[in-house]
């Protein structure tokens, strides 16, 4: 097992992609918190206000997936760059057009577009720069960026609208990507071109037999040879492995992140409300119980991923996380039946914090089995199945509760990480190393 340890530039890299992603999140979320500014000074609808609101994740949902081939194609450095750079753009072009819904939303929406790039490109080059037995570490950490980058929107964006409008917040929005896309451009660099890993050369073999795939050992006229960081030369393939058609790996990861990713955003959205009409929590101390399972759950992801780089397993982790899923989010339908605010509070962080605690370990096992030409694009896949699962998620589990009520709604809720412990993959598939 090696023992080599992250360079300086890993680390660098890793925080830079963290911030990144946070001033992302500010732009995407950002419009939630200022529906009732919309409503009340804008004279929005409340309806033509959540609109605006929404329309920065259609937009990254529709662009996710192009992203991540961009940045296989292209370099993270330039995706990055390009991306937050153009938000930064549309943020501020967006406070000409700050009186039209209609407009509002179409710019809005390219705001979310660009920011997209960001959710792929950031993950694969913290996934390129880290060595195996710290990537999940490194994923952990980067992907606590999001609640970090919600948290921070939910605290910054009221006051400034407060001050000086919509057309302050979009400024600010503007002010911190254009800053991100700068330190992009100037800090960020790609990581060394990778060699044909074994399990690729294996499966270039199987599939093109007269064709055998080239190793940095075996240079052939259809190689490309690019110098590392170290100054040793690194082959690239003469064709490209398809990791969706090799196995069903990355298809089954997406299939249970899909799965586990239903308890999160069931918390996320609907947890504040359960708190206050279930437990009879008062709003102020239930917002504190959110903000407090925020917290715990983005340290969780770290910590979960710096368990998997001891244990050396992805998806036996990602089987324990389901497992505990499974218990916790039944013991919310059950505490659903009748209040105990201390335990339903203690019972709430502690599901909250499980119901997010695979995300890390999702994507560093996706961008570890789709390899280094495939894991701009599996990334992107990876987060487009999540919001769209989170954007029908919120119409439909409350759409269950009115039907049903909570304790029949959490009690369904946790037969997805049931379902999904049937799908989890026995073991990690490596493309990278």
């Amino acid at each position: 097992m090696t023992t080599s340890r992250p360079s300086f530039q890993a680390w660098m890299i890793l925080v830079i992609g963290v911030l990144t992603q946070m001033a992302a999140t500010l732009a995407i979320t950002g419009p939630a918190f200022l529906i009732p500014y919309m409503h009340a000074d804008l004279d929005f609808t409340l309806t033509q206000a959540g609109t605006v609101a929404a329309a920065p994740s259609f937009g990254l949902i529709l662009t996710l997936i192009a992203w991540g081939a961009f940045a296989d194609r292209y370099g993270e450095r330039l995706a990055m760059t390009l991306g937050i750079g153009l938000t930064a753009l549309a943020s501020a072009a967006a406070v000409a057009v700050v009186d039209s819904p209609v407009r509002m939303v179409i710019i809005i929406a390219a705001s979310g577009a660009a920011a997209a790039s960001v959710n792929s490109a950031s993950g694969r080059v913290v996934m390129g720069w880290f060595p195996r037995h710290r990537r999940g570490l490194a994923m952990g950490i980067r992907q606590m960026s999001q609640p970090l980058g919600t948290g921070i929107a939910a605290v910054t964006v009221p006051p400034v609208a407060a001050a000086g409008g919509f057309p302050a917040y979009l400024w600010f929005v503007a002010a911190v990507t254009g800053a991100l896309a700068i330190v992009c451009f100037a800090l960020v660099r790609n990581p060394p071109p990778q060699v044909p890993t074994r399990a690729e050369v294996a499966d270039l073999e199987r599939r093109n037999p007269s064709e055998p795939a080239a190793t940095a050992d075996d240079h052939t006229d259809h190689e490309e040879v690019e110098p590392t960081s170290a100054g040793e030369g690194r082959a690239r393939p003469s064709s490209v492995f398809n990791p969706y058609r090799g196995d069903s790996f990355l298809w089954r990861i997406h299939a249970v992140s899909a799965l586990l990713v239903t308890p999160q955003f069931a918390f996320s959205t609907y947890g504040l409300v359960w708190l206050i009409a279930v437990q009879g929590i008062g709003a102020s101390a239930a917002g504190a119980i959110v903000a407090a399972a925020q917290i715990v759950g983005a340290l969780g992801r770290m910590v979960v991923g710096g368990l998997s780089d001891r244990t050396g397993s992805r998806v036996g982790l990602m089987r324990v996380v389901a497992i505990a899923a499974v218990v916790l989010v039944a013991a919310i339908a059950f505490l659903s039946l009748t209040q105990m605010p201390v335990v339903a509070a203690i019972v709430f962080v502690l599901a909250s914090t499980v119901s997010v605690a695979d995300n890390g370990l999702a994507f560093a096992s996706v961008a570890e089995a789709a390899g280094p030409r495939w894991s701009g694009k599996a990334m992107g896949a990876q987060n487009t199945g999540q919001f769209v699962m989170s954007a029908l998620l919120g119409p439909g589990f409350g759409a269950l509760v009115t039907a049903f009520g909570y304790p029949v709604s959490f009690g369904l809720i946790a037969l997805a990480p049931l379902l999904s412990l049937g799908i989890i993959p026995r073991r990690d598939i490596d493309r990278i190393t």
